[in-house]
């Protein structure tokens, strides 16, 4: 009958491949064990023609069988108290597998751990495969690069498509605010400033800003000379009023056109200062610095901002996500040309590959070393929870018909042993 199948922490799913192994072991436990009965029954019918009369050749016959019986029964118990006691008695040093179980997970923990799981070990071994000039020969085809770059973008994809949104906004926003709180933006503001102002890189702003005032006051020309005037002592005539806003209106066309036309102009000389001002202010003044902190701090505040970091990452993300799926796209291109590059720099640069072999050792001889005892642990762990019934069966449906030859081979063995031993001893005695 076959067994069913079990599933547990402590137990195995028995397949189908399972159940067909143990229908193997029974057919040889058959015909060991029919091998064994038919010594016994050779030896009780030579034992008879022996007594009987017949000729030399039954003692022969019956001195092989009677080892050839010895010999089945010695190797049936030996198998036999692999997996059980034999006849169910409490014979000591039997039923091996589930009472020695545990300690042979330990054993076998510790075989792996010494053997497989050692620095010296694992260092030789990568040291032999040259996994440098394996992985540049390999990366270099063209084919694997494709590979890669296809496997890399799905693995890309997929992370990017389970991410939730809300998530990755709240890490970004939050490691944003942390970074920008951590860091004091107005020395490295001033240093900027000062920079460009050396530089005369804002003359060009400047250049715009009067450029768009003059184009301003020509479009809006009466509206500042009614500004002007409304703004006037009501007990001056109001033609006086006009006069004094159309002066006031032809001064500052006047004074932005020359500051526009003359990089001399004083205003421009006098806006440097204050920027060289502001921008040595921004490194070295206290409250200056302070109150950016305050403004910077009011910035990130605002939802606006928050809204942006959101409205990124969604854009980079799409935007990732669309380049991984095309074949064609710059990022798919650029990823596929840098492994062949590297892959072809790897296959012909020997200290290159001495580096990523030295890097593979270190890593995997850093891992073995560090949780060796955790692997080997997990070995031991796992072969102690299982259940000691169901280990003996699952080993025995592996196994168990090899052992089976072992009966045959003792049966077959025995009985040439006994018959050279009867032999000698005959040709001795007679």
């Amino acid at each position: 009958m076959d067994l069913p199948a079990a599933d547990g922490p402590g137990g195995f799913a028995y397949t189908d491949a399972d159940a067909e192994k143990r229908r193997g072991v029974r057919r040889m436990k058959t015909i060991a064990t029919g091998l064994l009965l038919l010594a016994a029954v050779v030896f009780a019918l030579a034992r008879w023609a022996q007594h009987n009369g017949a000729g030399a050749w039954s003692g022969y016959v019956a001195a092989a069988a009677e080892a050839g019986m010895v010999g089945a029964l010695a190797d049936w118990f030996a198998v036999t108290a692999l997996f059980k006691r034999p006849l169910g008695l409490p014979i000591p040093h039997t039923a091996i597998i589930p009472t020695k179980k545990d300690q042979l997970g330990q054993s076998l923990g510790d075989f792996v751990g010494e053997n497989f799981l050692s620095a010296d070990v694992v260092r030789a071994r990568l040291h032999a495969l040259g996994l440098g000039s394996r992985v540049g020969g390999w990366l270099a085809e063209p084919d694997n690069a494709d590979r890669v770059t296809a496997e890399a973008s799905t693995v890309l994809r997929g992370a990017l498509t389970v991410l939730r949104d809300n998530d990755v906004q709240a890490v970004v926003g939050e490691a944003i605010n942390r970074r920008a709180a951590a860091l004091e933006v107005g020395p490295g503001l001033g240093k900027l400033l000062e920079k460009i102002v050396a530089d005369g890189g804002h003359r060009r702003v400047v250049d715009l800003v009067c450029e768009r005032a003059e184009s301003w006051l020509i479009l809006n020309g009466p509206s500042v000379v009614g500004a002007v005037a409304g703004g006037a002592p009501g007990w001056t005539p109001r033609f006086v009023d006009r006069r004094v806003g159309e002066r006031v209106y032809k001064e500052l066309l006047r004074f932005i056109g020359e500051m526009r036309d003359s990089p001399e102009h004083p205003a421009r000389g006098a806006l440097d200062r204050f920027l060289s001002d502001f921008a040595a202010d921004l490194q070295g003044d206290t409250p200056t610095r302070a109150r950016v902190e305050r403004l910077k701090g009011e910035i990130l505040a605002r939802d606006e901002v928050q809204d942006f970091i959101a409205s990124a990452w969604t854009s980079l993300r799409g935007m990732i996500v669309g380049a991984a799926d095309d074949e064609r796209s710059e990022l798919r291109l650029r990823a596929r040309a840098a492994l062949l590059s590297f892959g072809q720099r790897m296959a012909a640069d020997e200290r290159l590959q001495a580096k990523a072999d030295g890097w593979a050792e270190d890593v995997a001889t850093h891992v073995v070393t560090t949780y060796q005892h955790q692997i080997t642990s997990l070995i031991s762990d796992t072969v102690a929870g299982w259940d000691a019934d169901q280990t003996s069966r699952k080993i025995e449906a592996n196994i168990g018909r090899d052992l089976q030859f072992i009966r045959i081979n003792g049966t077959v063995v025995g009985s040439l042993a006994g018959l050279v031993i009867y032999t000698v001893y005959r040709a001795v005695a007679g």
